[in-house]
């Protein structure tokens, strides 16, 4: 039985292995090459699905096909992937080539085209396989840095026949070498439910580990009640580059014994914000499964993988190994100590602290609170039901309250110092298409917005001529827009050019959108935060740069709500307009050779529908 499912794992991987040496490294193929991003990258909102491959800082470096094939794709666009070619090989597969500069001339010449036809500025095409046939080593582009591009470099891909994204070092390049282990910064343990503590508080805590004998070491045992999860802050390096990278493989052993491995070799793109749930705010990787998250990259693969306990007095080994692909790898080790699990009720001094704080981790409500002279429990009001309970526990003179919100959503705690109405207003859960509405909001979720239960808090408050709706944290998220509508907004201004805006932490704004219906405005977002309505009057801004017989090109800006479009003509025909949005330019493309002549004619829209038009003769 063990041979034969060595066999099925050999089988399933394969194709990996057969064509490992069939395909040409797509950048100086035979020659060193430096990467500034890999496969196993966490980026800001998102998971790095392909390798980046660094051009020498400028434009044009010559971006080669991998195998024979075709095109199958190509989109032009001032954002994203920006430039971008798709191919499919002879084996199934695709490649992927982004943020290029130019297409070849063939590819150009093709899409110009299609862009006339649509008379569209930014396209997105999928060509019949005998259109553009391609060859192994043919050029067909140059790296740049088109759409949301930090920088010169490709962005290469490989995809498997299900248009899945997997690790390209599975096939064996040898372009780029890599001796460098990876680097641990922080470690941290999570209580994974309400009866958890770590160091006694039921609290998130985090440490800073030494290196030793090239390893990384905690020498104080952390000491732990209930279920708790490990989770690292960490990142892989590479030779010759100063580039930080995901670690694709981490693997976790309790006492010598396999706990919880995460290999992190392919990505299925409808799954891809999963890795929301897969790392703590962005930053720290969970060594332990978070509910809901349907990511396959986890061994075992079930709800309570990854999580550790320890009865009281007990003491656990723990070793986390993180390695990258080329097999270099580093060792944390730590130990985890049992405590009793008991109420810790600790000094009964006042703490001069009289604030109270709530926060809220998944279902369970906690609330610190300074101490009382008037008794510890606390009132818990859940529609018509009131029920006391205890402190958790005190620590440093304060109160702390937990609650699992499974048991119901509070109205309302009596704190005996004071009464507090928590905000949480319902359960969504996971997977369902539901609807909430109050007086203040409708809430529309698909059976694809949640990465997780949901337990809803929203805080309305008057913002200038309207209002300001926060809905639950920006530190949350989503996996799909949800589609909210404001009631009753109270707004008397034009509403022709006022749209919802997102506003962050720092009073910085960012153009959502919005439709008018009668006092409400309905928009969709992907977002939790604070929302609020603003008005845009001011329509774009054009400066000519070259405007002639031959080319005709601009800078555009918008200060507000952003350019949404252009569309330009001369002797009232279309003219396809380049756009490159980190310099604010455009400039013309012809598709013949023919001289402008006639009158010119350049409209720039914003996305609250302010317009500018620039005019004039050739």
């Amino acid at each position: 039985m063990k041979s034969s499912k060595y066999l099925l794992i050999l089988f399933l991987f394969f194709p990996f292995l057969l064509h490992a040496q069939e395909y040409l490294f797509p950048v100086k193929p035979g020659s060193r090459n430096l990467l500034s991003g890999n496969f196993s990258e966490i980026r800001p909102n998102h998971f790095h699905s392909g390798i980046d491959v660094k051009i020498g800082g400028v434009d044009g470096e010559p971006v080669l096909a991998i195998s024979d094939g075709y095109v199958y794709r190509i989109k032009i666009s001032s954002f994203g992937y920006g430039n971008i070619i798709y191919l499919k090989h002879t084996n199934g597969q695709s490649s992927v080539y982004a943020h290029l500069r130019n297409l070849s001339p063939k590819i150009m010449e093709f899409m110009r085209k299609e862009m006339y036809f649509a008379q569209k500025n930014e396209l997105e095409v999928f060509p019949d396989p005998e259109f553009l046939p391609i060859k192994k080593g043919e050029i067909i582009g140059n790296g740049g840095n088109t759409g949301s591009s930090g920088g010169p470099h490709l962005h290469f891909e490989i995809r498997d026949s299900l248009d899945r994204a997997i690790d390209p070092f599975i096939f064996g390049f040898k372009e780029v070498v890599d001796k460098t282990p990876p680097v641990l910064y922080r470690i941290a343990l999570s209580p994974l439910d309400s009866d958890a503590r770590v160091n006694g508080r039921y609290q998130r805590q985090e440490f800073t580990p030494i290196i030793e004998g090239g390893r990384y070491i905690l020498h104080q045992p952390v000491k732990i009640t209930g279920r708790v999860g490990v989770e690292i802050y960490a990142v892989d390096k590479m030779d010759g580059v100063n580039n930080v990278f995901g670690i694709p493989v981490i693997e976790m052993l309790e006492n010598e014994k396999p706990l919880y491995r995460i290999n992190v070799d392919h990505v299925d793109f409808n799954k891809g914000r999963f890795f929301l749930s897969h790392m703590y705010q962005n930053r720290f990787i969970r060594l332990y499964q978070y509910p809901n998250n349907q990511l396959k990259i986890y061994e075992p693969d079930s709800l309570t993988a990854g999580a550790i306990s320890a009865k009281t007095g007990e003491k656990k080994q723990l070793k986390v190994t993180m390695k990258d692909y080329f097999g270099n790898a580093r060792v944390l080790s730590l130990q985890v100590e049992g405590e009793d699990t008991k109420t810790q009720i600790g000094s009964q001094a006042i703490s001069a602290n009289k604030t109270t704080n709530i926060s809220f981790n998944r279902e369970v409500m906690s609330i610190q609170t300074a101490g009382s002279e008037w008794g510890t429990l606390a009132k818990v009001f859940v529609n018509s039901l009131e029920m006391e309970i205890p402190p958790a526990y005190i620590q440093d003179g304060r109160r702390n309250y937990l609650w699992d919100m499974r048991y119901g959503v509070p109205d309302s705690v009596d704190l005996c110092t004071e009464i507090i109405k928590p905000g949480v207003l319902v359960k969504i859960p996971f997977g369902e298409e539901i609807s909430f509405a109050n007086n203040d909001v409708e809430i529309k979720f698909s059976e694809n917005t949640l990465l997780d239960d949901l337990f809803l808090r929203i805080e309305r408050k008057k913002n200038g001529n309207g209002p300001s709706i926060r809905i639950n944290s920006p530190s949350e998220y989503l996996q799909s827009n949800m589609e909210v509508l404001i009631r009753n907004t109270g707004f008397t201004g034009d509403k022709k050019n006022t749209h919802i805006y997102f506003q962050a932490d720092n009073g910085r704004k960012s153009f959502v959108g919005g439709e008018w219906e009668n006092e409400d405005i309905r928009f969709k977002t992907r977002n939790f935060g604070t929302f609020v309505l603003d008005v845009d009057k001011t329509a774009p801004t054009i400066a000519p740069v070259r405007v002639n017989t031959a080319e005709m090109r601009f800078v555009i800006k918008d200060d507000k709500s952003g350019i949404k479009d252009f569309e330009a003509y001369v002797d009232g025909k279309w003219i396809l307009m380049r756009y490159e949005h980190k310099q604010s330019v455009i400039w013309s493309e012809k598709l013949d050779k023919q001289p402008f002549k006639g009158e010119v004619l350049l409209i720039v829209r914003d996305m609250a529908g302010n317009e500018k038009r620039y005019t004039t003769k050739l």
